[in-house]
């Protein structure tokens, strides 16, 4: 027991000395563990008179006390230390340049449709949007689909269990805006559609523009012209165009579009299958059934409608064969567009 101080001032200089955790905590065990020293000198007290006892306990706790007090104040001095180099080590100088990171761009089938938009606006066009999530009337009988026609049928439209859908087209802004009477109206209605689809030519999501004018005594003459003009603008060739007649519900007459092939200028080749013409899409005057539905004077007022696929255009304007490569995020595609 007289070496009582000894050992704690030895305890206390080997605490001191400790420069890591791991050592730090070797001196703990050596001193305080089960085994450690200063735990020995409680066991010898049962050779202590019992009246020396409580006071050489007291001693020896107190001893411990302070190693212990000693210890944790060293664990905190060499933690906040280990913290402070670790910061220290992945300081970053904010002053550096950066590292270059390469820069995105717009998606190739989005550059697309803001291309379309800014062709029609500079025509006088406006654009309008509207929900995807339709109901059977907006997207179906307002536009003069019958209940028994196939685009109706389960395998071509997704429905939902309370009998809403995904908008097949984005015919239904057009109801939408003619049903606020603001005529007479130049528009265009781009957005996501959706069918029961998937091809290399076809996709169960794909982006739509749709076109709408009516004014009072709007001809046939004047929807071939702005097709005409649309496409030799988004081209920037000197295209011809022709319309072959067709039939859509919700337009009569109706017409199929056709362009010159912008690969063979006409000549024929594999991609317009040797017949010197590519379709873009339908077109027509708008159905006097359509009028009605929307609370247009048919007798007034007349117009017409036109639709085209918008990554449609954008494989042809650049070279695609695969609708599905727009979807797959496949940065070697996207990077020759400058999209990645």
């Amino acid at each position: 027991m007289g070496d009582l101080a000894t050992l704690t001032q030895q305890a206390l200089d080997e605490v001191a000395a400790s420069t890591t955790l791991a050592a730090l905590d070797e001196v703990r065990v050596r001193w305080l563990g089960k085994k450690g020293l200063l735990t020995e000198q409680l066991k010898s007290l049962g050779a202590l008179p019992v009246a020396d006892r409580p006071a050489a306990g007291a001693k020896i706790n107190l001893a411990k006390e302070r190693v212990q007090a000693a210890i944790e104040a060293a664990e905190a001095r060499l933690t906040d230390a280990a913290v402070a180099a670790e910061l220290t080590a992945g300081r970053i100088d904010v002053t550096l340049p950066g590292r270059g990171e390469p820069r995105g761009s717009i998606h190739p089938v989005t550059r697309t449709r803001l291309r379309i938009e800014t062709i029609f606006r500079n025509s006088g066009f406006e654009v309008a949007t509207g929900p995807e999530i339709e109901d059977d009337f907006h997207n179906f009988e307002a536009l003069n689909i019958p209940s028994d026609h196939p685009a109706r049928a389960m395998h071509d439209t997704f429905y939902f269990a309370d009998g809403r859908l995904l908008r097949t087209h984005t015919s239904p802004v057009q109801i939408r805006e003619l049903r606020k009477g603001r005529l007479p109206l130049a528009m265009i209605m781009p957005g996501r559609v959706y069918r029961c689809d998937h091809d290399m030519t076809h996709s169960p999501m794909f982006h739509q523009v749709e076109g709408l004018v009516v004014d009072e005594n709007v001809s046939f003459a004047n929807l071939k012209a702005t097709l005409q003009g649309f496409l030799r603008a988004f081209f920037e060739k000197d295209l011809r165009t022709r319309l072959r007649p067709s039939y859509f519900p919700f337009t009569e007459p109706s017409a199929e579009v056709d362009m010159s092939c912008v690969f063979c200028d006409g000549a024929g080749c594999r991609v317009c299958k040797h017949t010197g013409w590519i379709e873009v899409g339908g077109c027509g005057m708008v159905h006097p059934n359509v009028f009605t539905a929307a609370g247009v004077d048919a007798e007034r007022w007349t117009g017409y409608a036109f639709g085209m696929g918008i990554e449609r255009l954008a494989m042809l304007r650049d070279g695609v064969n695969d609708l599905r490569l727009f979807f797959e995020s496949d940065l070697r595609f996207l990077r020759q567009f400058g999209a990645a």
